[in-house]
Order: structure tokens, then C-alpha cells, then sequence
């Protein structure tokens, strides 16, 4: 395992604490897992925008009528029925 020194503003040191507290872990544990849930996420996110990059340079577009169904389904048109 290795160890390095992050530098944090102090009322996030003080907030980390309270959470530590809060959850009966100590300061390290949880910097440890917010560091490891970041990476995770930020690992997910760009695979996924590579993947949409990837599909996008194949020319894999969704259809006019495909966006407009989704649209359909989440707005509410506008002229009176």
C-alpha cells in the first residue's frame, strides 16, 4: 500500500473528520474510499464518452424519428390538443 500527503482547505480536513466520526472510521479509510469512488466514476465516465466517440467516428447516429420518439416521451408538446 502506499502512503502520500494530500492537501485539503481546512474546513474540508474538519469535514472529512466529521464524517470519520460519523461513520467510526478513521480519517485515512475514508479519504481512501472517496479517492477509490472518484476514480471509479471518473474511469466509467470516459470509457463511456470513448465509446460514444468511438460509435460516432462509425458514423452510428441515432435516426431523426429515434430522437424525436425520446422527446416525445419526456416533453410535452406545446400546441393545444
Amino acid at each position: 500500500m502506499t502512503a502520500f500527503t494530500v492537501r485539503v482547505p481546512d474546513e474540508t480536513a474538519a469535514r472529512l473528520d466529521q464524517l470519520a466520526e460519523k461513520l467510526d472510521r478513521s480519517r485515512s479509510y475514508v479519504a481512501a474510499q472517496a479517492i477509490e469512488d472518484f476514480i471509479a466514476r471518473e474511469e466509467w465516465q470516459l470509457a463511456e464518452i470513448e465509446a460514444g466517440l468511438t460509435e460516432a467516428d462509425r458514423g452510428d447516429f441515432a435516426s431523426a424519428d429515434d430522437v424525436a420518439n425520446v422527446v416525445g416521451k419526456y416533453v410535452k408538446s406545446a400546441r393545444p390538443s
